[in-house]
């Protein structure tokens, strides 16, 4: 006998919520996915009953543990057979509960004409407004069921979700709700207009605040899946965990008070100099980036200490000049890396440092994968935890302000680069000393 339905509190909430449009979330581990593949089961017994679960890529739906995965391990138990290159699930009354993606803003036009009676969003803050909206109008039925819109999100500050839950999230809003209280929702021109009572041209809109804390049988099942959250870098932590909807990148990844002083570099560990190149000679009126180079160094105890930081605006000759007296400064001992731009410049640039200017030292070009906030957010996680110092030095007020602002528009970000690309190669070198691939 298996036991199908949703974990007390705001879980069962979303599943009982009367109105025409839920969203359920606000932070992770509430349970949101399950809450969403739970929801449509209520209608499986009408034979003309559909319903759509959309995630932003097909990627994102066919992942580890994202819908259809975890679906895979609920419908079957009420003799739901899958397809799974359409990923579509048919249940036993001829009913069907189909997952899609909208990658590309145009997809939604791939709907004209649809008839969605259960419309489901995972991770709405994924999709544009204009999605959202579109598929609104596919969301009607002929099947004897009131249209419905069921959604999950997760919190983000800079997100149309965040304006859309103004009435849920903005304490100061004039229609304020709690969470799963019910207000109503006209469109005026594409303007979001709230109300507190009912019409026929409004629609009722709910939002359900949950978080880990809120899903039982996660925490007894995985409980360091919560340690793994406390572990995040600020933003990330405050978002996911604490349900923060204010918190933005600018200014957040990084705090001064985070890295300790030395006075002196310590003995051994791994040592390695990252370069994030720049060729251009500050003039007057111009503010062109920074050659840096930042020579970081892990112990065995894994704390990071960054010893040194050069820092230029110079022509391409006096930028080779300094790298190469630099190295030959650091030592042979010192691995020696270089962000490698994309493309052939890129290629031709890391192969002539490696042939001519740094010939004889253990050095390598490295391609950079991801945004400049996404390779931080290692580094800042190891800053908040109190792991990584600086030499005490003239150069360290500079490095602590470009963190500080680190990811502001029209900053500098050259030191916060180059940092964050010696600690993924010190990272590198410490999985391949314990014989990890």
């Amino acid at each position: 006998m298996v036991k199908i339905g949703p974990q007390p509190g705001p879980q069962t909430t979303f599943l009982s919520s009367p109105a025409d449009i839920a969203i359920y979330g606000g932070a992770a581990g509430g349970g949101k996915t399950y809450a969403l593949l739970l929801e449509f089961l209520r209608h499986v017994k009408n034979p003309a009953f559909g319903a759509v679960i959309f995630r932003r890529t097909s990627e994102q739906v066919r992942m580890e543990g994202g819908l259809w995965d975890e679906s895979q391990n609920l419908y079957p138990l009420l003799g739901a057979k899958g397809k799974e290159i359409k990923m579509e699930w048919e249940f036993p009354a001829g009913s069907k509960i189909r997952f899609d993606s909208l990658q590309y803003e145009k997809d939604k036009l791939q709907f004209q004409g649809a008839q969605i009676c259960g419309l489901g969003l995972d991770e709405l803050t994924h999709f544009t407004e204009s999605q959202f909206f579109y598929l609104l109008s596919r969301n009607r039925s002929t099947c004897g069921i009131r249209p419905y819109v069921r959604a999950t999100t997760n919190p983000d500050a800079t997100s149309w979700v965040k304006s859309f839950l103004a009435p849920w999230l903005d304490p100061s809003h004039p229609l304020h709700a709690s969470s799963g209280e019910m207000r109503y929702l006209e469109r005026e021109a594409g303007v979001s207009v709230w109300h507190n009572q009912p019409s026929p041209n409004r629609k009722s809109v709910a939002f359900i605040c949950s978080n880990i804390y809120d899903n039982a049988i996660l925490m007894a099942r995985d409980p360091g899946y919560l340690a793994n959250l406390r572990a995040l870098n600020l933003v990330d932590r405050k978002r996911l965990l604490d349900g923060d909807w204010d918190v933005v990148e600018g200014g957040n990844l990084f705090k001064p008070e985070w890295f300790g002083i030395v006075e002196l570099p310590p003995p051994g560990g791994q040592r390695v100099r990252f370069w994030d190149l720049a060729a251009t000679k500050a003039t007057k009126g111009t503010d062109p980036d920074y050659t840096v180079g930042v020579l970081m160094n892990r112990g065995q105890d894994g704390r990071l200490t960054i010893e040194d930081v050069r820092r230029v605006r110079e022509t391409p000759l006096t930028v080779e000049k300094l790298v190469r007296q630099t190295a030959q400064l650091d030592g042979e001992m010192v691995s020696v890396r270089m962000e490698q731009e994309p493309g052939s410049s890129g290629v031709g640039l890391v192969d002539r440092y490696r042939r001519e200017i740094l010939c004889g030292f253990d050095f390598r070009g490295v391609r950079s994968s991801g945004d400049k906030t996404a390779r931080a957010k290692p580094l800042s996680a190891q800053a908040e935890a109190g792991h990584v110092r600086l030499v005490r030095a003239p150069w360290n007020l500079d490095f602590l302000n470009e963190l500080a602002l680190f990811p502001t528009a029209g900053a500098h970000d050259d030191q916060v680069d180059a940092a964050s690309g010696a600690f993924r190669e010190l990272v590198k070198k410490r999985v391949i000393e314990l014989g990890f691939s």
